[in-house]
This record gives C-alpha cells, structure tokens and sequence, in this order.
C-alpha cells in the first residue's frame, strides 16, 4: 500500500515539475520575445509604418519569432531551471520530495523529460518551421529595406569550376545572375582519365520558363568529339542541351543556408561535395548546429538543477547570475566556435559539437557534487 501510494506520488510529482518547467520556460521565452519585438519595431519603425500591417504580422513578425527562439533557447533552459528550481528549493519542496525516497537522480527525470520536449520543439522549429519562414521574413525584408544581409552582391560570380555528373567538368569564367547567363563556358566529359569530348561555347544561358530542369542554350559553341584517333568537330550559333547543374549550385547568397530543411541542406552538402565545390562552410555549419544546440538542453538541465536544487542563505540570486554567465558562454562560444570551421582550422561539426564536449564534464560535475 505504501509502495502505490509513493508510486503515485513520484508520478504527480514528475508532472508538478515538468509543467512547471515548460511554464516557465515559455514564459520566459514570451517575455524576451515581447522586449525583442519592442525594440526591433522601435529601431525600423519608419520603414515598418510604410509595410501593411497584415504583411508585418504574418510575413516578418510570426517569422521573426521562432528564429529568436532557437537562437536564445539555450540561455531560456538555463534561466527557467535557476528561477523555478531555486523557488522549489527555498519553499522547501525539494527536502520534501527527498523526504518521499526520491533520489536526487530520481528527481532528474522530470527534468530530463522535460529538456527532450525542449529539444524535440527546438530541433523541428530550426529543420521545418525557421527555414520555410526564413524565406518569407527574407522577402519581406528585401523589400521593405529591412535585411541583416547585403543581399545586392553584384549577382555574379567569377570561375566556376565544377563536376556536373560522374566524368562531367564544368567551367564558367564569369556568370551574371541577372540574365542567368554564364560566359567562356567549356564541358570536359571523360571516359575514365581519357578525354572523350570538348566543348567550347562564347555564353550558356540557363532557361528558368523550360519545363525541362537543368535546361542551358548555348551559344556559338564548338564540339570536339574524340575516338581514339579519330576527331570530328560540330559547332554552330544556338543549341539547347541539358547540362545537370543550375545557378544556385554555384551562386550562393548571405543566409541562403538558413531557407533550406535539414533534409534539403543534407542534400545540398552531399551533391557539393560530390562536384567537387569548396564553397560550403556555412552550410554544414549550419546543419551540425542545429543539431548541437538542441542537445544543448540536456547539458544545460542538469547544470541548471545541479546548481539551484538546494536550499542556500542569500537566496537565488548568485546561482541566477551563474546560470546566466554560463548560458551566455555557451551561446558565444558556439559562435566563436563556428569561426574555426569558416577558416578550415576544424571540420565544421567538431567546430559545432566542440562547446557541449566541453560543457559536458563541468554538467557532470556538478550533477556528482548536487547531491553532497
């Protein structure tokens, strides 16, 4: 009878903190959120009041939200586990939880519980949600003269030098965004190391209205075809052919790496990769980052509980700013971390994984030391 009776009680218990948790936890979140959307409305409030306000409510601001959620979920974790626990704490709550059995490893599992929620919503808002609202934030910043980015790159780029298929190099000496067109272009196909076909072309028009993808006209081209000794030479004004590689293969803007899923940006990686285009960093920092700051959670829980589940004089005030400096340590270090990818000084999901292998033994530590 008395075993139920504690059964029952450890499950009302796991309930009382997880709901506690995610309550504050959100609630933490809408009130950075609220003082965030002030202060951007305040700094663009010329720009803004010329935008309907429908468009500023569903295009920008609804978008705007969920990408500053992620990006300070960290420090929300944190400061949600310092301000609830400690309170639990200082009312005594936690001695009588002990005094039910509960181990202090018992106790963590609410909170485990609770962070997995956490990084589940954290790791579906950046994969899913950030980046499909990304591209109408972009848009709506674009044009409204909002944008973080210099967007207006030239639209052009300069040799480009890439494998298309499987023995199929591509070289484009200039491009041109504007009218899709590259310039100087050449098509190497090989058989083995063995040099099959050349073509030469003064410009290669990539057509955006063609049904077909991977559609290019070319024009005033020369074919060299080579068969053993023998060479025969085609060429001609106009041509259309599909060569397998498009524009955004190869032009990359600022924060492109933000529209695109995981999915899509695993993808993207692995056919980079695979034509041989160096042009990546931001892209697979990207997709290891998400991942790592969603695990953040888990690091961050038992810090923050290690630190605030005991009842101390001066009340929660130290261990609040001590969980504020490590959270923010942990967001600036992720950024400083990523600067080692950008330079090639480490692979981009070491640069990503590096602050929670880090954070990982001083979590530990302090969960060995809680319950002393």
């Amino acid at each position: 009878m008395a075993k139920t009776i504690r059964h029952r009680l450890l499950k009302r218990l796991d309930w009382y903190i997880i709901k506690k948790f995610l309550g504050t936890y959100f609630f933490t979140i809408a009130l950075i959120v609220i003082i965030l959307v002030v202060f951007d409305y305040n700094e663009h409030i010329d720009k803004l009041n010329q935008a309907p306000a429908k468009e500023i409510i569903f295009d920008y601001y609804l978008n705007f939200i969920p990408y500053f959620i992620n990006l300070f979920s960290p420090l929300f974790v944190f400061i949600a586990i310092i301000f609830f626990t400690s309170k639990l704490a200082e009312n005594s709550e936690i001695i009588a939880m002990f005094s039910t059995g509960m181990s202090f490893r018992r106790l963590m599992v609410p909170y485990m519980i609770s962070a997995a929620l956490i990084s589940v919503f954290t790791l579906y808002l950046g994969s899913q949600v950030i980046p499909k609202g990304s591209i109408i934030r972009l848009n709506f910043e674009n044009r409204w003269d909002l944008s973080h980015y210099d967007r207006d790159n030239s639209g052009g780029t300069y040799n480009i030098q890439m494998e298309v298929e499987d023995g199929v190099i591509a070289y484009i000496e200039s491009y041109q965004d504007y009218n899709k067109t590259g310039y100087r272009f050449v098509l190497d196909k090989f058989d083995g190391k063995k040099l099959v076909s050349h073509m030469t072309a003064r410009s290669a028009t990539y057509d955006t209205l063609a049904a077909e993808k991977y559609h290019w006209k070319v024009r005033n081209y020369l074919i060299r075809d080579l068969s053993g000794t023998v060479e025969s030479i085609s060429q001609g004004s106009e041509m259309d052919t599909v060569i397998h590689f498009e524009p955004a293969d190869f032009l990359i803007e600022n924060g492109q790496q933000e529209t695109m899923s995981s999915a899509e940006l695993r993808e993207y990686i692995k056919r980079q990769k695979q034509r041989g285009m160096g042009n990546i960093q931001d892209f697979e920092i990207e997709y290891h980052k998400r991942y790592a700051m969603s695990f953040a959670a888990f690091i961050l829980t038992i810090m923050g509980v290690s630190l605030s589940s005991r009842k101390r004089k001066g009340g929660m005030g130290l261990y609040l700013g001590i969980g504020l400096g490590l959270s923010f340590g942990y967001i600036l270090f992720q950024t400083v971390s990523s600067n080692f990818a950008i330079t090639g000084a480490m692979s981009a999901f070491w640069a990503e994984w590096l602050p929670n292998l880090i954070y990982v033994p001083i979590a530990v530590f302090l969960y060995i030391k809680a319950p002393k």
